[in-house]
């Protein structure tokens, strides 16, 4: 039996940070990730953990200090939010091309400027494609499951990738739900001992970490990132399917809510699933027949599975939390629609881009895109696929 609680987001990822017990812990503040490092700090004062929390002077520092003890042969964790994420940057690449499975609990907020400590994707957005497996969360629970998973996922022999699980900023991360929470004992066999192959305190086996990787060799090594990010898909879902023995929990690449005879529906991440789901349960008691997508694992994108679940659809909205600036729609979008042009998928699909620096976005209008989804599915093209929810037109 598992052990009900009542825990913020943030409580929920500091509580996983203290049953798994990581080695190092080091962090910066920042909101609105502060509360995790601080309730963690909280756990190695009282003794409840034996991790060596190093309190740094920047989040490019604590990006730093999580590389250095990670490659030394420690298992490392960290929380971040926003700009203190952009402050890594040059870090989190570092960390992925060095193969280093490191754990951070990402707290989505919105990217300088003008300043905003709101909530939407762009932190994560912006480090989509630096090697980095991301895992996205609906609920405080789900939050808290995926760090309880992330670390077999992340230090697999054929990952060894960097991995950030993220939940959406004041919307989970501040507010209290009723959780379950897994024992003690079975947090820890789980997530089980680290034992790196490789690592720098091994003295039968002199490495250097970080050299020179010129034209003769970086290309191969990218492509091994590459193959380990492919790998992570199969992983995921074999480390799912032991934490579902464990807990009962059933966790996919992605939810289908009510979409097997779904004729519209959503694809979105995160806690505007919970919304889109209320919109559903409503429109199918009118006799509508809209389902939703919730997307748990971003990176590796699920193409061909993604493609797949839509394809009996007439129609499909890919609502996107940051902008890409491009012109012709969201990040999210982009990778729906090109994996369905790969495998032959010609449903209708239009972008929504929403929730800019933490914008409320109401039942009402996720129900107004599903409106437009009815409208859209009469036609044989879209002649206005990006578009925007609750953006003041004045």
């Amino acid at each position: 039996m598992g052990i009900r609680e009542r825990l913020s987001g943030n409580e929920a990822a500091a509580t996983a940070m203290k049953q798994i017990n990581p080695d190092v812990v080091a962090a910066f503040p920042i909101t609105p990730s502060t509360e995790i490092p601080q309730y963690f700090s909280t756990f190695v004062d009282n003794g409840m953990v034996d991790t060596e929390f190093v309190a740094v002077e920047s989040e490019h520092s604590a990006m730093s200090a999580c590389i250095g003890a990670e490659a030394a042969g420690a298992r490392a964790m960290t929380a971040t939010s926003a700009n203190g994420l952009s402050l890594m940057w040059e870090m989190i690449y570092i960390a992925s091309s060095l193969r280093l499975p490191i754990v951070m609990s990402l707290v989505n907020r919105a990217v300088s400027g003008p300043l905003n400590i709101h909530n939407d994707h762009s932190d994560a957005m912006g480090v989509r494609d630096s090697g980095w497996i991301q895992l996205f969360s609906e609920t405080n629970q789900e939050a808290y499951d995926n760090l309880i998973m992330a670390h077999r996922i992340a230090e697999h022999k054929d990952v060894l990738l960097p991995l950030m699980v993220c939940q959406d900023g004041f919307i989970t991360s501040h507010s209290i739900e009723n959780i379950e929470l897994i024992e003690d004992d079975k947090v820890k066999e789980f997530v089980g001992q680290y034992h790196p192959e490789h690592y720098l305190l091994n003295k039968k086996e002199p490495i250097a970490i970080g050299p020179l990787d010129v034209q003769t060799y970086l290309f191969e090594h990218k492509y091994q990132q590459a193959e380990a990010m492919r790998n992570a898909k199969k992983v995921i879902l074999e480390v799912a399917k032991d934490f579902e023995k464990m807990t009962g929990r059933k966790y996919g690449l992605f939810e289908e809510y009510k979409l097997d005879d779904a004729e519209i529906a959503i694809v979105c991440m995160n806690s505007t699933a919970g919304t889109t789901k209320e919109v559903v349960d409503s429109l199918r008691e009118k006799g509508i027949k809209a389902g939703l997508l919730k997307v748990r694992v971003f990176r590796p994108f699920p193409a061909e599975e993604i493609a797949k679940a839509l394809s009996h659809l007439k129609a499909v909205a890919i609502l996107d939390k940051a902008d890409s600036l491009n012109g012709a729609g969201g990040a999210l979008f982009e990778d729906v629609v090109s994996a369905m042009y790969m495998n032959k998928n010609t449903v209708l699909a239009s972008s929504y881009v929403y929730g800019i620096g933490g914008r409320d976005t109401t039942t009402k209008e996720i129900e107004s895109v599903f409106n437009d989804l009815i409208e859209d599915s009469k036609k044989e093209k879209i002649e206005n696929p990006y578009r925007y929810i609750g953006l003041r037109k004045e």
